[in-house]
């Protein structure tokens, strides 16, 4: 434990020196280091994309599931897309040292409440290598410095991006060590991090239930994290058919693995004989396992859709995979306290044409994204114009939903008087 603890003492040393540096870092100097990391994932894609096949071809080895290798794996288009990110983030406006209230008190004393970066952030995720693009752009241009963690089934692919980004630090005049790669494996390090509460300021941890867990029980540093990600799409008796289809497909089938993705449909039973049987069917040509309610089953199996019978334990289930469950809910009322009951508060859409039905989903379903005739797939940093996102939150401390460059920062308050005192 001693060489682990040293290192992990260094890491966060070695941020927490570099953090000041990224405080004070003017604009101009920032958006210069994205744009020159941009510039560079596009030069050296092929590097990248070598990288991360000796991480494929270990994770296929090792028996990785077709969703799991889906997130590991990098293609020209992604890279381009994480280039594309932090071309977007260099373009946003700077959230440090933004007014964010204030005023003259009675007694002449003048006050400000501006906003300043956290000032460390520790990132653990797992398999997906463009996470460590987005979260030291996004840890940079909110003036943080970082420490990035990812799997040891990602370690060539995050080695090689940590390069990229270390050298467009170097030309921007910033400290390299403000965004670290780690490049040990060991969770013993892990750890470690996680008790040095007076370096590091903030715990991002991105993957599977199990690492959100594990950060959670042994973390004495704020961690900012959702646990699940059992997103529901609710068809309600107004819906579109047509437009209802596709959104369901599109928030299920377009990349089953990540937490945004419809795990459970609710149909409304007034519409459910007249949807069910195409949209059933639709999914499971798509390969979908469908795993039906009572009554949900009955339809299909009029229709000639193939289900399984549906348990507790699915209503509970993220599945990253592409499988679903189906309800059919008597009323809009019984579908919220559905979501309500065994939602994650991650991301959950109503399809309707009723005005009043869509009114009343957004009031009462108490979750971080509530969508209105839209797939859940569409909650995440990009698609919500913060250039990217270190993670999504589902509590309501701090921030909530997508988190970008504002859930980076926090505030302070600063007084201005000539010498006035406390009566």
């Amino acid at each position: 434990m001693g060489k682990v603890h040293d290192l992990a003492l260094t890491l966060a040393m070695e941020a927490d020196e570099a953090a000041p540096a990224m405080a004070t870092a003017d604009g101009s100097r920032k958006n210069a280091a994205l744009l020159d990391l941009a510039n560079r994932l596009e030069k050296s894609a092929r590097r990248v994309i070598l990288a991360n096949r000796k991480d494929a071809t270990a994770a296929k080895k090792a028996g990785f599931s077709p969703a799991l290798l889906d997130r590991l794996s990098l293609d020209a288009k992604r890279v381009s897309a994480m280039a594309e990110g932090a071309r977007q983030i260099a373009a946003l406006p700077d959230p440090v040292g933004r007014m964010l209230g204030g005023g003259l008190r009675p007694n002449g004393l003048r006050l400000s409440r501006i906003s300043v970066p956290l000032g460390v952030i520790l990132m653990i995720y797992e398999s997906r290598p463009n996470v460590t693009v987005d979260a030291a752009c996004l840890s940079l241009k909110s003036g943080n410095a970082c420490i990035l963690r990812g799997g040891r089934e990602a370690l060539a692919s995050n080695q090689e991006l940590g390069r990229l980004i270390a050298l467009s630090l170097k030309a921007a005049d910033l400290p390299e060590r403000a965004a670290q790669v780690v490049g040990v494996a060991d969770r013993e390090l892990v750890s470690a991090l996680l008790a040095l509460d007076k370096l590091i300021d903030l715990v991002v941890p991105r993957g599977g239930k199990g690492l959100v867990k594990t950060v959670l029980e042994h973390s004495r540093i704020p961690v900012l994290k959702h646990l699940d990600g059992i997103c529901h799409t609710y068809i309600d008796a107004s819906a579109d058919p047509a437009l209802a289809e596709r959104v369901v497909l599109n928030a299920k089938t377009s990349r089953p693995s990540t937490c945004n993705a419809t795990e459970t449909l609710l149909v409304h039973r007034d519409i459910a004989a007249a949807f069910l049987p195409g949209c059933l069917a639709a999914l499971a040509e798509a390969g979908v396992e469908i795993r039906a309610d009572p009554e949900a089953g009955k339809i299909a199996e009029k229709a000639g859709v193939r289900t399984v019978a549906a348990t507790e334990e699915d209503w509970k289930t993220e599945y990253n995979d592409l499988i679903i469950s189906v309800r059919v809910a008597p009323d809009i009322g019984s579908a919220i306290r559905h979501i309500n009951t065994y939602g994650s508060r991650h991301t959950d859409a109503i399809v309707t044409a009723s005005l009043a039905a869509a009114e009343r989903f957004k009031l009462e379903v108490d979750s971080s994204s509530v969508m209105v005739n839209a797939s859940t797939r569409l909650a995440d940093g990009y698609e919500y114009g913060l250039g990217a996102e270190i993670g999504i939150s589902t509590d309501k401390l701090h921030a909530r939903g997508p988190v970008g460059l504002d859930g980076l920062t926090t505030y302070k308050w600063l007084a201005e008087g000539d010498g006035q005192i406390r009566e």
